[in-house]
């Protein structure tokens, strides 16, 4: 056997070794399972882009000899990067920090890749793309882990699982699919009219909005992530999931159908209905044993009005209903609130801002009733429309996404929209209603 072939060996032995007599040593920990898969996922489709990248960059090549390659680079590498970046810091060194793991980590690289000529040829800038990689592969993939193990930044990790999701079935799956069958690749969607590709990838991602609004729900309301072993502590039935059951499964059905579309692809078609199959099979018998161990009763009710695949067009509802405050001296809240009243919100009460103690509230207030946090602003008024039917649901989602809803709320600040103080009118304390009623008094006092 040659020296790069040994060399090669070694790269996926002597981490896969290391990585198992780690875990012997420090043993199991709470929730590391989860985080070293997800650390995984991620690492996976970025390493690879990360060497889609290095063909054009020249950082490096490799020597030839291997039995099989992906994206240019050997597997026998591959899969060693993969376990050193993806799942040793988590295994080895549980209790250090994010920098400091990707210090040591990128100490070890620069150590043991100029000793891996035969397999590994650097070039003058490889530094620039080691550099390149800790900030595209190793420090996400340390975030997710990390975050995961000691369950904090919940948003974090919840939006790098999105992206995760993204670079896995709109980048990783069509390259295994060019590599085991190679044709035309990305030349279908690369060689559209300018115009043409970009109203293609809008379509995109107006159809993976519902799994990013899911996401969201799970987050705000359920303080859990989509991942079965991080998933959320209370059922949620708020948001999109008022309207549909599993629309993270409908989104990524549609968004991969889009997607076979847009490359001409028909593995990727046929991809696309293994994953309906695996989410109507598999994955719906686990997650219908699950949520009805963990909700019973509430969750069997739910789910006997609400479909997995095909929405509703009226929001469900359950339990108490949400408020929304709006000031009834404000004549463009007092417009709003007309328009809102005449739409009959389902499980929505409206209720004069007034009521409340004095200086406690300065923008429309959106209160859930169910013990999560109230919002405030854009996000009340798209909490608000959530619950008068699909259409202006999907709207009022769309208002919350995290970078829009700021922007458009900075955009009302600066036209005068913004927050004001009113006067309190406690002599007018508007009872609780019935789940379901729309509250008319301050509109009767006007």
């Amino acid at each position: 056997m040659e020296r790069a072939d040994w060399q090669r060996t070694a790269t996926v032995y002597f981490p896969l070794v290391a990585a198992i007599v780690a875990r012997l040593l420090t043993g199991p920990r709470p929730r590391q399972f989860a985080a070293c898969l997800l650390s995984i996922l991620w690492t996976v489709p970025s390493l690879l882009a990360l060497q889609r990248w290095n063909e054009y960059a020249d950082w490096w090549s490799f020597g030839s000899g291997s039995a099989a390659e992906f994206g240019g680079m050997p597997l026998e590498l591959f899969f060693g990067w993969v376990i050193v970046w993806g799942l040793l810091p988590h295994l080895a060194f549980p209790g250090l920090g994010i920098i400091s793991s990707a210090a040591l980590m990128v100490a070890i690289d620069c150590i043991l890749m100029p000793l891996t000529s035969s397999a590994v040829f650097l070039k003058p800038h490889w530094l620039m793309g080691e550099a390149v990689g800790v900030a595209m592969v190793l420090l996400p993939a340390l975030c997710l882990g990390r975050w995961t193990i000691e369950n904090t930044n919940l948003r974090g990790r919840a939006a790098l699982q999105i992206a995760t999701s993204g670079l896995l079935f709109l980048f990783f799956i069509p390259e295994i699919i060019f590599a085991v069958y190679p044709g035309q690749g990305w030349t279908p969607m690369l060689g559209l009219p300018s115009w043409v590709r970009q109203a293609s990838l809008q379509s995109v991602l107006l159809l993976a909005l519902p799994g990013v609004f899911a996401v969201m729900e799970f987050v705000d309301r359920g303080q859990g992530t989509p991942i079965p072993y991080d998933p959320p502590q209370r059922l949620v039935t708020s948001g999109v999931y008022r309207y549909c059951a599993n629309p993270m499964q409908l989104s990524c059905a549609l968004v991969m159908l889009a997607w076979a579309g847009i490359l001409r692809n028909g593995w990727m078609l046929l991809a696309t209905g293994m994953s309906v199959v695996y989410s109507a099979g598999i994955a719906e018998w686990d997650e219908k044993e699950d949520l009805s161990r963990r909700f019973g009763t509430d969750w069997r009710d739910y789910r006997s009005s609400v479909g997995i695949w095909w929405p509703r067009w009226t929001p469900y509802h359950t339990g108490s209903p949400a408020i929304i405050y709006i000031a009834g001296t404000c004549g463009l809240c007092s417009e709003v609130r007309a328009w809102l009243e005449q739409r009959m919100p389902t499980g929505l009460q409206i209720i004069d801002a007034e009521t409340l103690p004095p200086d406690s509230i300065r923008r429309v207030r959106y209160n859930p009733g169910d013990g999560s946090e109230a919002v405030e602003g854009v996000r009340a008024i798209g909490r608000a429309l959530e619950h008068l039917h699909l259409g202006w649901a999907l709207l009022g989602m769309s208002l919350r996404l995290p970078v829009l809803w700021r922007i458009i709320q900075l955009l009302m600040d600066a036209t005068g929209l913004g927050p004001r103080s009113i006067a309190s009118n406690t002599d007018h304390l508007i009872p609780q209603e019935a789940p379901g009623c729309v509250s008319r008094r301050s509109r009767e006092s006007d």
